[in-house]
């Protein structure tokens, strides 16, 4: 097999069907009967060492009290994630009376028969004493929380330091050397990981590169520095490793491992490149090479990759390791693990809407794909084996396979499992490395915390082990019979990504990171020429004559997308008289049929997806990655209201007295006109759109002047999924046809998206006669939106969120950070770190993959905003200069000195940035709120009670706790303000058609036709 060959298998495997995958992989991994009984014979004398070990030393008796499955387990692993990055003593109250002050610590007090374990319980009750709310405790109780917060507070730093000591081996290279050296770790090497997070900043990246060198020559330097090993991550050596940027990011990287490489070669020491997220292994696997095949590094083997088992591409990776080393002459050597990133992979395939997972959803299945890819590297001629696992069958099959063998070696993580290598290294003559993350435990704790939180199921075999009601017989299962037993079925509770949710498909995204899916998608944008579908007003789908005006390129005005021909008043009216003959046949139409539209709909616009996707690009400058977003709520909004329909329209049959029928049913209210914005073309107009007509309304549909293509290439589509063109009507226009739509008296509701001013016009006009009937206005609008953040927060979560909410989409999305509001104890931190992060945004054509901003929508935007940015270039925190062609606006942060000082939204790259005090939460809140806006707002706290407090007094449609500002899911986060920004009901809730229909009630006597029949049944029943 050649490299090449490998990775076209790779390719094939990445999402193919998880029966389909296990099934080449079971044969491998399935043990004869003999076999079988010789491993778990060696797999329960290891058990024996582990369960002496986990008996053994007060750390491994406290870990196995509070495990992962406990409250207080994960009570304490949450605090241990952030205590020690919290600098004011207010907060850290808080956060310890949040972790501790719920967890049931009295039900472990004296029950781990370990004196210590006890000691450190009692402290923990305590602590919840102390840690009770004062207002409910005795004066005696008062005086000790106030007395014993410092206590507290040293103690809680003191046991989270100690939690540091278990999982990290040195918070310095010097330090990690001599714990290495320590007798009662005798014969283990160490793979010294130098690092937790990924780089945000290039500040980070340099500094995380210094680190590695300098651990690379303490190492090689150092007398006890003698077989260990340094473990690097891509991704802290480039804040952009990733797929879009693999032009700029792969050549760097490959330079600066070449350089790590030479430098380990010249100590004769290993340097392993740590595995990743699944979307970035093929070009990991672009830099393994790239330095493999560097002349300089011939004859040195020590260069080592990880390999990731739970992925459905692990074991043609170990025939593209041994293919590449046979290429180059050298042997590879290769860390086969498990998984490190499971439930993220999971998560954002769901999210993503991919086709199917990158990796297995069974343990059973990663520990069948764990013993394949053993057998190919125990073949393998050009590969150096490390296991990595603390799985006592795992290691007792490679024993057996590996029979006197020991040219390879086993691996385990500092501060877990041990028992399980010892006797392997001391009596057994194996090699076994030690994975030791090194670095400060403020630092390198958390993120070690959260990859026990993220990945610690309770079916691993660690906490397997620590658990009592676990028998030996469940410990040593046999994966590949579970797995032949199921016949390779992926876990029932994890659906496919387009099975996420009930009654309707899942939206399809596109894997941007397939580098396959990428070049297609890239090849078809790019045809996307102008004038393409001719658009014009369409009049129960007659074209309109008229003067074509030319629709603009943001990103280069000067090359136009196309024409429209744009309504005039005479088709307003043409259209309305329409919209008006057809509205009672559309809305006598059965609820299914119209239901069935919605649902082509969806599919003709995937069928179409890539066409669509050029519009949103060109026409709107959206980048490639906002416009598969656009695309996928589009579809998801037309199979959401389509299953809403066909329940909420169904006739309610409501209670009432014996002999009377009533019922209660929803129809259709006439012609709606849905006036839709230029920032989310086909979402929003699709959305008010499908709304409207599965309702039974007739529609005459608006879309904003700078958007008109891709509104009306929708409508085609919507006419082919079955809408009448006499129920549809499209009028692209400036204000002038806005107005005249809501004017007309033959308008029986309005759906708008836009600023409040215009929404404030509407709701005017449609008063302005009074003799009109009132009807509804359903308007969402913008918002001072704003992010609080406390000083529990991660600053790398922050700011990949701040920077995301900010300034995706070039800040032109309604729900948009508008307003940063930082604990001022850590504000110069989050604050330093955001104006790296900004420094590497890619600015230029949204057609450019690598691009993360656009430009404007068009020359007013632009002005306006430049104009508002200069008044306020004394507060420049920081900015971003821009490409000279194109509607481009600098990405911008501004210092205001309170939150009062935004007095309107800004729709475009400006985020304003405040501080506020510990204390003043209720305060900022309220401050917030009294702007009058009411649509998105964000909080950034690890403490539970500071999330419910702020869900109770925003007054906001959609709050977002730990996490981006922007992209709510139809169906899942239903979108809409209050106040300022909008009526309601939220887009994408179940509510939203409810605003579109009548309710009419039936009353029927069914006595006047001659008695009760229902009673005159019972009765005759009874006799």
């Amino acid at each position: 097999m050649t490299p090449a060959d490998a990775r076209a298998r790779m390719i094939a495997l990445h999402r193919a069907p998880e029966p389909e995958v296990l099934a080449a992989l079971l044969p491998a991994a399935t043990l004869d009967t003999a076999t079988r009984q010789r491993v778990m014979a060696q797999a329960r004398l290891i058990l024996q060492d582990l369960k002496a070990a986990q008996s053994t030393g007060w750390v491994n008796r406290f870990l196995q009290e509070y495990r992962l499955n406990t409250a207080e387990g994960v009570a304490l692993l949450s605090l241990a994630e952030a205590y020690l990055r919290v600098p004011d003593p207010e907060t850290a109250n808080l956060l310890i009376r949040d972790k501790i002050g719920d967890a049931d610590w009295r039900a472990h007090k004296a029950k781990s028969g370990s004196a210590l374990v006890n000691t450190a319980t009692f402290g923990l009750i305590l602590t919840r004493a102390l840690v009770e709310d004062p207002q409910q405790a005795g004066t005696l109780k008062k005086l000790i929380t106030r007395m014993g917060e410092p206590v507290i507070r040293q103690g809680v730093a003191v046991a989270m330091k100690m939690m540091g000591e278990v999982f990290v081996m040195g918070r310095t290279i010097d330090e990690a050397l001599d714990v290495a050296a320590k007798p009662e770790i005798k014969g283990f090497t160490a793979s010294f990981d130098m690092l937790g997070e990924s780089a945000r900043t290039f500040a980070d990246a340099e500094k995380y590169f210094a680190a590695y060198e300098q651990a690379l020559d303490t190492v090689g330097r150092s007398p006890k520095g003698n077989g260990h090993s340094i473990s690097i991550k891509l991704s802290a050596l480039h804040p952009r490793y990733e797929v879009a940027n693999k032009e700029t990011c792969v050549p760097q990287l490959i330079e600066m491992i070449r350089h790590l490489a030479a430098k380990a070669a010249g100590y004769n020491m290993d340097l392993t490149i740590d595995a990743e997220e699944t979307e970035r292994l093929m070009i990991s696997l672009d830099i393994i090479e790239g330095v493999l095949r560097d002349p300089a590094l011939s004859g040195w083997d020590g260069l080592g990759m990880a390999a990731q088992a739970y992925g459905k591409r692990a074991r043609p990776l170990i025939g593209w390791a041994q293919a590449i080393g046979q290429a180059t002459s050298h042997r590879l050597k290769v860390r086969l693990v498990k998984g490190a990133y499971w439930d993220s992979e999971i998560k954002r395939a769901q999210v993503e809407g991919l086709s199917d997972y990158p990796l297995f959803t069974r343990k059973p299945a990663t520990d069948v794909s764990y013993l394949a890819c053993a057998t190919d590297m125990l073949d393998a001629s050009h590969i150096w084996p490390a296991f990595a696992s603390h799985n006592a069958l795992t290691v007792a099959t490679i024993m057996e396979w590996a029979g006197e063998r020991r040219d390879f070696e086993f691996q385990r993580l500092h501060g877990m499992g041990e028992g399980l290598h010892e006797r392997l290294v001391r009596e057994l003559g194996y090699s076994c490395r030690t994975y030791a993350p090194v670095g400060g435990h403020k630092e390198l704790l958390a993120y070690l915390v959260r990859r026990l939180l993220e990945n610690g199921a309770n079916s691993s075999f660690v906490h397997q082990l620590a658990d009592p009601t676990v028998n030996e017989e469940t410990l040593l299962s046999d994966p590949a019979a579970h797995i032949a037993a199921v016949k390779g079925r992926p876990h029932p509770a994890i659906p496919l990504p387009a099975g996420l949710f009930p009654g309707r498909t899942n939206s399809q995204g596109l894997d941007l990171s397939d580098q396959a899916t990428l070049d297609a998608t890239l090849s078809a944008l790019a045809t996307v020429g102008a004038n393409s579908h001719a658009p014009t007003a369409l009049v129960s789908g007659q074209a309109v004559s008229g003067t074509p005006k030319m629709v603009l390129r943001p990103a280069d005005p000067s090359h136009p997308i196309g024409t429209v021909i744009e309504a005039s008043a005479e088709d307003v009216s043409r259209a309305l008289k329409a919209a008006d003959a057809a509205a009672d046949r559309w809305a006598a139409t059965p609820v299914e049929d119209r239901a069935a539209c919605l649902e082509r709909l969806a599919d003709l616009m995937e069928t179409h997806r890539l066409e669509l996707m050029g519009l949103c690009v060109h026409e709107a400058g959206k980048t490639i990655g906002d416009a598969v977003a656009e695309i996928r709520e589009a579809v998801d909004f037309c199979r959401y209201y389509a299953v809403n329909a066909r329940e909420q329209f169904r006739p309610v049959t409501l209670p009432g007295p014996t002999g009377e029928l009533n019922e209660l049913r929803l129809t259709g209210r006439g012609t709606f006109a849905c006036i839709s914005p230029w920032n989310f073309p086909l979402a929003i107009f699709i959305g008010q759109v499908t709304a409207a007509l599965v309702a039974g309304n007739p529609v005459v549909a608006k879309p904003a002047p700078q958007t008109p293509l891709i509104a009306f290439r929708a409508v085609q589509l919507a006419h082919e999924a079955g809408i009448p063109a006499d129920v549809l009507h499209f009028l692209p226009g400036g204000p002038d046809v806005g107005a005249a739509l809501t004017a007309s008296s033959a308008v029986h509701g309005v759906a708008f998206t836009g600023s409040t001013g215009t929404a404030r016009a509407i709701a005017r006009s449609l008063l302005s006669d009074d003799s009109r009937p009132l009807v509804p206005l359903i308007a969402e609008t913008g918002g001072l939106n704003a992010m609080i953040v406390d000083s529990t927060a991660l600053p790398e979560q922050v700011v990949g969120d701040v920077v995301t909410s900010a300034f995706r989409s070039a800040g032109q999305r309604c729900s948009a950070l508008r307003l940063l509001i930082v604990q001022e104890d850590v504000a110069d931190t989050i604050i330093h770190m955001l104006k790296g992060a900004m420094d590497t945004l890619v600015l230029g054509d949204p057609a450019d993959i690598r691009t993360d901003v656009g430009p404007v929508i068009d020359a007013a935007a632009r002005d306006k905003l430049l104009a508002y940015r200069q008044s306020m270039q004394t507060q420049w925190i920081h900015t971003l200069e821009v490409p000279q062609t194109g509607l481009f606006v600098p990405p911008t942060l501004i210092r205001l000195n309170a939150i009062e000082d935004l007095s309107q939204e800004w729709f475009g790259p400006i985020l304003h940035v405040v501080t506020w005090r510990a204390g003043e939460l209720d305060s900022v809140v309220a401050r917030v709120n009294a702007r009058g806006y009411g649509l998105t707002m964000g909080l950034h706290s690890r403490v539970a009670e500071t999330a419910e407090r702020v869900k109770s007094l925003a007054k906001v449609g959609n709050l977002y706790v730990n996490r981006s500002m922007i992209g709510a899911v139809v169906g899942s986060q239903p979108f809409g303000g209050e106040g300022l920004s909008g009526t309601g009901p939220k887009a994408g809730g179940p509510h939203y058609l409810l605003r579109f229909a009548s309710e009419r009630t039936v009353s029927v006597d069914t006595t006047s036709a001659g008695g009760n029949a229902t009673l005159l049944s019972l009765a005759e029943t009874d006799i």
